[in-house]
């Protein structure tokens, strides 16, 4: 009895629970019952399996391979995740902003079969020990993933929240508290069965595979529901190339949720958890602080209960570096006529090359330019069709690596004016010029003695391509120019300038010949 009960003492009870006839005498093969609180044990410490990014044990940095005693809490931060091996072999996954406390880790000593609130203990032969465990884990804050063994246990591993208590003999499952939510405890079974009790009173129920359970400070017993589908992530990218990830579902009203659970992990199992958040139905779900390489997503929907479904998951890559350098010019939508085009950027001072590409199509299959390696912050292309143009810019390191491209900007280019045509009239009164053009826009006209326009003599702005105007009193050399005003306000530049002669008016000068033959 020394090496089963806390105390020699203890005997007298088991006796008399088991009604011996002769309290000094167990036959060999009988079964006695004995009250848990009567048998000896002792502490078994957890392992703090992995840790990652920000785990702490009770307030100090952890490592993994940590020991953990009875009564120590490990929490995760907001980026950090950490999963605990109990000392039966179980697991329990902790993703980020939880806390949780090996309230108990007891190994007891003899083989034990539990029977109602008591312990049956088969005798043994000298020597011969199997034991058994009993262990509780406390949630404070968050939630928890348990992966319980199949062993021989004293009672079931416990999963306590100050509003319940979650017990379990072996089974896979999940508990979260939320004492925001009015002290929400919400359970769900993916593989097993478990008991899902009240913290301050007996009323409970039995939770089987594929159900989930809530429970608050408020409802007197558990509601328990079946586990909502997993999400449809056949739409969501395989490759992103923003340091900020964004992903939106199709709403699927055949399922009703109020919000959904996002996971993302660095590794497939899910226990390096870097990223854990609540997003409201319907809402667009953004993903920040990841690093480019590959992911892992996961997703559940959560019922009006509280409750969370099944997971679906994803593996994604993020390439989002070197980000591309912020375009200068032309500016969005810039309009300008065919020839010469500027094209500036800042560039990446992590990677200050840059490759910069120009197509027809928004698809880029059609390009008119693809240059790489352009070590100065700016380029200038010819292009001599019009049309709309497509241009994006990627940044280069050193090293050869590119990031992706930015997001492609537009720029349109008018045709140049077309040379004018005219002159003067076949009667010498007035003067007529004409152009192409298109019936949509204002035509601007200008008539100058200098060919740089400084000099004007008449000037007006037109519905027409052409222009009819009394022919000048002054004979000798005049200019002539045009430009066009597009509806959306675009101005083009002044056409070349058309030169004429007009004679000079002599009729002056004859009015002196007869003093010349007086002379």
């Amino acid at each position: 009895s020394n090496s089963v009960l806390v105390s020699p003492q203890a005997w007298h009870e088991v006796a008399t629970l088991n009604k011996l006839r002769n309290a000094n005498r167990i036959r060999s093969g009988q079964v006695l019952k004995i009250p848990l609180r009567l048998m000896r044990s002792e502490a078994l410490a957890a392992r703090l399996l992995t840790a990652s990014g920000d785990v702490q044990i009770d307030g100090a940095a952890a490592v993994a391979g940590a020991p953990l005693a009875e009564g120590q809490s490990v929490s995760t931060g907001d980026t950090g995740s950490a999963v605990i091996e109990l000392a039966d072999g179980s697991r329990v996954r902790m993703p980020p902003s939880s806390l949780a406390q090996v309230a108990a880790s007891r190994q007891y000593g003899s083989r034990i079969n539990r029977d109602g609130s008591n312990v049956a203990v088969s005798a043994t032969a000298p020597g011969e020990s199997s034991g058994f465990f009993a262990g509780t884990l406390r949630v404070l804050r968050g939630s928890i993933e348990v992966f319980a063994t199949k062993v021989l246990r004293a009672k079931p591993l416990e999963v306590v929240t100050p509003t319940a208590v979650v017990g379990v003999r072996g089974t896979q499952y999940r508990v979260a508290y939320d004492e925001e939510s009015g002290g929400l405890t919400h359970s769900e079974v993916l593989e097993g069965a478990v008991r899902f009790d009240l913290a301050k009173a007996p009323n409970g129920a039995n939770v089987g595979r594929g159900l989930g359970a809530a429970i608050d400070a408020v409802k007197t017993a558990p509601v328990v529901v079946p586990l909502l589908a997993a999400p449809d992530l056949s739409s969501v990218s395989e490759r992103f190339e923003r340091p900020l990830v964004r992903i939106e579902l199709p709403a699927d009203p055949a399922v009703p949720s109020t919000a959904m659970r996002v996971q993302v992990a660095a590794d497939a199992g899910f226990d390096r958890i870097v990223n854990d958040q609540k997003v409201e139905a319907g809402a667009p779900i953004r993903i920040a602080g990841l690093d480019d390489a590959q992911w892992h997503v996961r997703m559940r929907r959560i019922d009006a209960e509280g409750i969370e479904g099944y997971d679906a998951a994803r593996q994604f890559t993020l390439k989002a570096r070197p980000e591309p350098p912020a375009t200068r010019a032309p500016r969005a939508d810039a309009k300008q006529t065919v020839g010469s085009v500027a094209l500036a950027w800042a560039q990446n001072t992590e990677a200050p090359n840059v490759r910069v590409q120009v197509a027809e199509d928004p698809a880029f299959q059609r390009l008119v330019e693809d240059r790489d390696n352009v070590a100065s912050p700016g380029t200038t292309l010819q292009i001599a069709t019009p049309g709309i143009y497509h241009w994006r810019l990627q940044s280069v390191r050193p090293s050869g690596d590119h990031g992706p491209f930015g997001d492609p900007q537009r720029f349109e280019l008018r045709p140049t004016p077309t040379p004018p045509a005219g002159g003067p009239s076949a009667d010498g009164k007035s003067l007529l010029f004409t152009w192409s053009g298109r019936p949509e826009d204002r035509q601007q006209v200008q008539l100058a003695r200098d060919p740089e326009f400084t000099e004007i003599v008449a000037q007006e702005e037109l519905s027409a391509t052409e222009w009819a105007l009394a022919t000048p009193s002054r004979g000798g050399k005049y200019y002539f120019r045009y430009r066009s005003v597009e509806p959306d306000g675009f101005v083009s530049p002044y056409s070349s300038a058309l030169s004429i002669e007009l004679p000079k008016d002599w009729s002056g000068l004859l009015l002196l010949l007869p003093l010349l033959f007086l002379l």
